[in-house]
């Protein structure tokens, strides 16, 4: 098992340890203390599934050793024991922060009381919410994670179970407020999350059907004929021989292609492939391989299975000469017919042969380094369930068979948010719900829009024929705003990618605690969070109310102005909000001084390839910077196999109201959101000088006014353009008449009461004055929320 070694440093530094005969102290960081008791005195170097990396720089630290008990004391912490086995009396940690009035400490055994969760092993059958478990983030500012049983790596490519005996093994991260501090030590000790591919960003299609070669074909040209991109193409169990005759066993397990099916797999391959799309091929792997697959004799004969009774080989996740066959033999022979990866569909539990051994944790480990390796060209990825901590070096994540109900969806957004605390930042949702559920046609596209900023979008139903999530089934403003959301997804990205591969590899989804630990509203609403650095998303998690056509979404506006970059409506930050959307849009904010990237075709195509110029929206207000990353082998037209990557790095300098941008050998088109700027002020250049090949012009844009400079022509590779806007552009000052007009006519409501709420809207009166006026109407919050909403956005009004 040679060949599935991976890179780790598990033996610590000599000089962070502190040791006994019976116990084991480890200053790994400032922020990580590792403890061991071991009755056998024999302590663990080796690696394990959650830690991989122990070996760091000493930091400061001192030991105060008597003969009754022992204090290691750093700058943030002091660890006080009493030399016996460890307990809640024997064994504390006091730190040094000061996060509340009486002070902090751990004492062994305990879980923080503040923890914020972690994530769970599937959400198959899960209608609302489920326990998430533990991750580090606590309240409290520290938290301890248990690794006493988890598997271990032999050092020769395969794992181990832990040694006998009384033992403890245990790591406590102490951060503070310091949240992103968390996360990076915890990934410094388990390994960093891999970058994904660009192409699986994208839509993914699933459905749980059996579809013929030419039925599947067709589904994808119609996605093409709707203008509606795709990335994956994902083939449920049906691919295989399933409930025939001939297939000795009951279950899902296969690996022969149903040729009634499928009569030519490898032209279908190729057909999908040639429409710019990756296949996964669902795998339940539990049956074995049974006498009728067509791999079954090359198998039988490399593991010296005896054929003679034709007695079907036994699926061993804790066998490395199986694990080894099983890649090699079975999936590769199916992966040089066209399966780019696997959908690793486990759903056993977590018992195998050896004791302590999980058979997800196997496959999702070694299956991600055998793709790894088969397809080194390109980045690899799996598809499977979480199998604990450490997870998250195996992206990325199936959470399994959701119930298709508004409660499912009300969930899922906390869920992938608070996935973020135990480092698992690439679930794949069954959006739009797996199982029946029931039929609602405005939950699906609230739950698709949602999937447009979730780590990834896969459409997915089960078998039943009422289930499937063609955007062209749906009634047709949900069948628009469906359409609208997948291309949204496409033209992100570049955003969403440039993210993926930058510094430190942290989640893409983020709760707003990470950024605001010490803000009790960042808590107070887990379904909100950050996509990327620039985006905060609300998503809409309940219907709308049938008066106003309005979904409400209740949420906190972090600091600093923000905008609604499908709207334009600017908002004064820190402040808690009830904020309300028609169908076609959920609250999406941008702070000033982000800088936002989308793909600049409308109608991206298929297969997520770097694109040929970018849109870019920009909020001023503040300085703000973003690095705009591509692979080479993303190119359209590749010229080159070999990995390279392009930085294209965009510069905004508030005070100069000064914009620069590598050419990259891209078009651009940039959008100063809710800003207006004469267009004859602004100065726009190429390396320097003035050029002519751009356009400078007020359009409206998400709905306002807002300043656009576009180059007509594409900005050659080591080129730079500078954009001129002129000092400390603001912000505009927005009016909202004419869309509070468009919305009061939408109203349910008898005219006179559009009109008193009309005449509040069209006075000049002060803000204060229009508020009183608002609430003396005595309406009901469904009337009067929407029209506060816009007219209170912005104090400057």
């Amino acid at each position: 098992m040679e060949d599935y070694l991976f890179e780790c440093d598990p033996i610590a530094n000599a000089a962070s340890i502190v040791k006994g005969s019976q116990y084991r102290f480890t200053i790994i960081d400032s922020k990580v203390i590792r403890y061991e008791w071991a009755e056998d005195g024999i302590f663990e170097d080796r690696a394990s599934t959650f830690a991989i990396n122990r070996n760091f720089p000493s930091p400061e630290f001192r030991v105060d050793d008597s003969e009754i008990e022992i204090n290691i004391i750093t700058p943030f912490l002091q660890l006080t024991y009493d030399k016996k086995p460890f307990s809640s009396n024997g064994l504390v940690v006091r730190f040094a922060s000061k996060m509340n009035n009486w002070g902090s400490e751990w004492r062994y055994g305990e879980t923080s009381t503040g923890n914020l969760g972690g994530t769970a092993r599937t959400l198959d059958g899960v209608d609302g919410r489920c326990d998430m478990g533990y991750g580090i983030i606590s309240r409290d500012g520290y938290s301890a994670l248990d690794d006493s049983t988890s598997m271990l790596f032999d050092g020769n490519g395969f794992v181990t179970p832990r040694r006998p005996g009384d033992r403890s093994d245990g790591y406590l991260f102490h951060y503070g407020w310091d949240f992103e501090g968390a996360m990076e030590s915890f990934y410094a000790v388990s390994g960093s999350q891999p970058h994904v591919p660009r192409w699986c960003l994208g839509n993914w299609w699933s459905r749980y059907h059996a579809y013929t070669q030419e039925e599947y074909l067709n589904l994808m040209d119609e996605f093409k004929s709707n203008a509606v991109p795709m990335s994956v193409a994902v083939i449920d169990i049906d691919w295989h021989w399933i409930k025939e005759d001939f297939v000795p066993h009951s279950g899902w397990t296969g690996y022969t292609w149903n040729s009634n099916l499928f009569p030519d797999h490898v032209k279908f391959a190729h057909d999908v492939h040639s429409r710019g799309l990756k296949i996964t091929l669902n795998d339940h792997p539990h049956q074995g391989i049974a006498h009728h697959e067509e791999v079954y004799e090359e198998l039988a004969r490399v593991l010296g299975h005896d054929t003679t009774h034709r007695d079907p080989i036994q699926f061993d996740a804790s066998s490395p000469k199986f694990l080894h066959a099983f890649f090699n033999v079975v999936h590769r022979r199916l992966e040089n017919q066209g399966c780019d990866f696997w959908w690793i569909d486990w759903q056993q539990g977590s018992q195998s042969r050896t004791p302590g051994f999980d058979p997800l944790w196997l496959l999702n480990h070694f299956q991600f380094l055998d793709t790894k390796q088969a397809h080194s060209e390109t980045d690899s990825i799996i598809f499977s369930r979480y199998a604990g901590p450490g997870s998250h070096r195996y992206p990325v994540g199936f959470s399994g068979d959701s119930i298709a109900t508004w409660d499912s969806l009300r969930f899922q957004p906390e869920f992938t948010a608070t996935a973020s605390n135990i480092g698992y930042g690439w679930w794949s949702h069954d959006i739009g719900g797996h199982m029946p559920g029931y039929r609602d046609d405005e939950c699906a596209t609230r739950w698709v829009q949602y999937g447009a900023f979730s780590p990834l979008l896969r459409l997915h139903s089960t078998v039943s024929r009422w289930m499937s999530k063609e955007p062209w089934l749906y009634r047709r403003e949900c069948e628009s705003a469906i359409k609208d959301t997948m291309r949204l997804r496409h033209r992100l990205v570049p955003y969403i990618y440039s993210v993926n591969v930058g510094k430190g590899s942290l989640p893409l989804v983020q709760p707003l605690y990470w950024q605001y630990s010490q803000r009790g509203e960042a808590y107070r609403y887990p379904n909100q969070y950050y996509f990327g650095p620039s985006l905060v998303v609300a998503p809409v998690v309940t219907p709308r109310n049938m008066t106003t056509n309005l979904a409400k979404t209740k949420a906190w506006i972090p600091p600093q102005r923000h905008v609604d970059i499908f709207t334009g409506t600017v908002y004064d930050g820190d402040r808690e909000i009830d904020l309300y959307r028609p169908l076609d849009c959920i609250p999406v904010l941008a702070s000033e001084g982000s800088i936002i990237p989308l793909d600049t075709e409308q109608i991206p195509g298929n297969g997520c390839k770097n694109p040929d110029g970018f849109e870019v929206t920009v909020i001023v207000g503040k300085s703000g910077q973003f690095d705009i990353v591509e692979d080479d082998r993303d190119n359209v037209k590749r010229e080159t196999a070999i990995k390279g990557t392009c930085k294209m790095t965009i510069n905004f300098d508030q005070t100069a109201g000064q914009l620069d941008a590598d050419g990259g050998g891209k078009q651009w088109k940039f959008c100063f959101l809710s800003t207006q700027i004469d267009p004859s002020l602004i100065a726009v250049g190429i390396d320097g000088s003035p050029t002519q090949d751009v356009r400078c012009y007020i359009d409206r844009f998400a709905g306002v006014a807002s300043t656009i400079v576009e180059f007509t022509a594409e900005v050659g590779s080591g080129k730079s353009l500078s954009i001129d806007l002129g000092p400390n552009p603001q912000l505009d000052v927005l009016n909202h008449n004419n869309r509070l007009s468009d919305m009061l006519r939408d109203f349910q409501i008898g005219f006179h009461i559009k009109d008193k709420i009309w005449d509040i809207v069209d006075s000049h009166q002060p803000v204060n004055i229009k508020a009183s006026r608002l609430l003396n109407l005595d309406l009901e919050k469904e009337l009067s929320g929407p029209v506060a909403e816009l007219l209170f956005a912005d104090s400057r009004n």
